[in-house]
């Protein structure tokens, strides 16, 4: 097995970080909105659904629910969430950024382009 080149050990140490701080925020985002949740009510119980939505109309339907007033835990755990969602999606994207401008590896560029696309579709267009 060859050694790792310094620029392979960098895209590791970029991805490894994107997914730890998006996991890590979402737990937080979720923890901090189900403490509140249980501080103001008593119980941990929520009373919404989100079936039949993909991540954009999601992200809609928070931000208006926001602008009318309605700041509270659901919007916490909400963002938790949607950041879980969209931590893959910027893992992608930030590999794409890597191999076009700093590696300059075509193959791969065009492999990551193709994974961006679907899970862009998956989350914003289905």
């Amino acid at each position: 097995m060859a050694p790792e080149t310094k620029a392979e050990l960098e895209m590791d140490e970029l991805v490894g970080y994107i997914l730890q701080v998006g996991v890590l925020l979402s737990m937080v985002l979720v923890a901090a909105g189900l403490v509140w949740e249980r501080i103001r009510t008593g119980q941990l119980a929520l009373d919404y659904r989100i079936t039949n939505m993909n991540l954009f109309d999601f992200v809609v339907a928070e931000l208006r629910l926001t602008l009318h007033g309605a700041f509270g835990p659901r919007l916490l755990i909400n963002l938790g969430i949607i950041t879980l969602l969209l931590t893959p999606l910027v893992r992608v994207a930030a590999s794409m950024v890597y191999f076009i401008g700093f590696l300059r590896n075509w193959k791969y560029s065009l492999f990551t382009a193709f994974v961006l696309t679907v899970l862009t579709y998956s989350l914003f267009l289905r």
